[in-house]
């Protein structure tokens, strides 16, 4: 089982919400939407450690003959 993939959906997900998060708290003042580096950096990392505890975000694995 390989933890330092997450899907190509999660990853950009992830990078997106991030992004929005730190953009709002720039907008809006509010410190806790720089929270939003955590979801951006496992996007960008492609390192989730939710998964990694959940194991609900694995990757299929190919069969190996």
């Amino acid at each position: 089982m390989d933890f330092n993939k997450i899907r190509k959906f999660c990853r950009v997900f992830r990078i997106i919400i991030g992004l929005a998060l730190i953009i709002a708290g720039v907008i809006t003042g509010i410190y806790w939407f720089y929270l939003g580096v955590l979801p951006l950096l496992a996007g960008l990392l492609n390192f989730c450690p939710l998964c990694i505890m959940s194991k609900k975000c694995d990757l299929p694995q190919a069969e190996e003959k």
